[in-house]
């Protein structure tokens, strides 16, 4: 197979993005994440106005948006040690084709007019537990179908399109549809993505045999042994520890306010036309775009742990402009900056896994880290809703804003990350 060309020295990063896209098998994975992605973007605006179509507020808004973030947690360590133990492949066909099911169903019942918040709960669990097994398959398999050195560069495209297609292009779309039809319509664009993308990893070829002796070796363990090791290995190791603490905190402080509660600041300040929600959240992933491309266009950071962490807690300070502001145009800068910088950290992370985790055990690894940094999530959403009737959104969002950067700060130095990172350069 034919690779890119290398960059002259006058010119080294013009192609470092794109070089992943010469793999085939990247190609297709990489297709169906578009369009997998794409549609849970549209969802994220599609749940919220058909739980108001449904008669429910921010406390249904809450309900639903913790099935979601339950069925993540529960799956994600089962889909870690799955991931490790059987055909990646066969996990992502999978989800992709029960993530079509579920969507659909809404589709169906929708149509009759009875949709409600019980089944709009049980779909965003379906949806979870899916995307907890699909994640931990997903990062792993990259390693086994490009080169280390191109790893930044994927995690740069998946990072780009991620925030592009998820809070930019499918909050966009299906704003505009929910707008001029019914939401359980809107979704019928939804389960067409699922479909296509489940098509398309048809098309992935079986892993290199050396996957295949890995299985082999997994079926002499226990599925004890496969969690012990992973939970051993992160324990011990200080800045993936520290870190996943510092995601678990960062969750609990700051995604309840952004996911449940933003959309009724919307309403109460500006205006509760969909479409207003919907572009918010379109330069909320514009942001990310730009973030991903930015650091992954790059050299990985010599400082790449502690830049990974102050980026993250920095760009989280405009939340507190968030909580006071009625102004549009402000809102919409303060989510650009969250989305450049959550974007831009999480490329790093995904590669500082793939490169420093052993192998045999990055599913399980990734798992955990699904696991720890989202433990929290579900509490978070389920809170936001009754908080915001002891509260005010102004002491909300400025907790959220000031606590991760505090959070990230800690982690820093408690885990001696600029002593860890000079220790371990990674160069690419």
């Amino acid at each position: 197979m034919t690779e890119p060309e290398v960059a002259t020295p006058g010119d080294p990063d013009r192609l470092r993005l794109l070089r992943p896209l010469a793999h085939r098998d990247f190609r297709a994975l990489f297709s169906a994440v578009v369009l997998s992605i794409f549609a849970a973007g549209m969802w994220a605006v599609v749940m919220v106005y058909a739980v108001i179509g449904a008669g429910g507020g921010p406390l249904e808004l809450s309900l639903v948006a913790a099935s979601n973030a339950t069925g993540l947690l529960l799956c994600a360590i089962p889909g870690g040690i799955v991931a490790d133990r059987v055909s990646r492949r066969l996990i992502v066909r999978a989800v992709s084709l029960t993530d079509f099911l579920a969507i659909t169903s809404v589709v169906v019942v929708g149509a009759t007019g009875r949709l409600g918040i019980p089944q709009l709960a049980i779909v965003a669990f379906v949806l979870g537990a899916g995307a907890g097994f699909f994640f931990p398959a997903y990062s792993a398999i990259l390693p086994r179908i490009l080169p280390p050195e191109q790893l930044l560069a994927a995690n740069g495209l998946e990072g780009a399109i991620r925030p592009g297609l998820q809070q930019a292009a499918g909050p966009a779309v299906a704003g505009l549809l929910v707008a001029a039809l019914i939401p359980a319509h809107a979704a019928i664009v939804i389960a067409i993505a699922h479909g296509a993308a489940f098509v398309i990893l048809l098309f992935l070829r079986p892993e290199p045999e050396s996957a295949g002796a890995e299985h082999a070796d997994a079926s002499t363990r226990t599925v004890f042994h496969d969690l012990r090791e992973a939970v051993l290995f992160t324990v011990r190791t200080p800045w993936l520890l520290w870190t996943l603490l510092y995601a678990t905190l960062w969750v609990l402080v700051a995604v309840g306010p952004e996911e449940v509660l933003l959309p009724f600041l919307i309403r109460a300040r500006i205006g509760d036309d969909p479409r207003l929600f919907g572009f918010l959240l379109a330069v909320y992933g514009a942001g990310g775009v730009l973030g991903s491309i930015f650091v992954s266009s790059r050299k990985l950071p010599r400082r790449y742990l502690t830049t990974m962490n102050l980026v993250w807690g920095l760009s989280t300070l405009p939340f507190i402009v968030v909580g006071f502001t009625d102004q549009y145009w402000m809102l919409l800068a303060s989510m650009f900056v969250i989305g450049f910088g959550f974007s831009y950290g999480n490329v790093i992370w995904g590669t500082l896994l793939q490169r420093r985790v052993p192998r045999h055990m990055l599913g399980r690894v990734s798992s955990l880290d699904f696991f720890v940094s989202l433990a929290l999530m579900p509490l978070s959403m389920a809170l936001a809703g009754p908080l915001s009737e002891v509260l005010s959104l102004q002491v909300i969002f400025t907790a959220a804003g000031v606590l991760t950067l505090a959070f990230g700060i800690i982690a820093i130095f408690a885990a001696r990350m600029p002593q860890d990172e000079i220790a371990h350069p990674l160069s690419d």
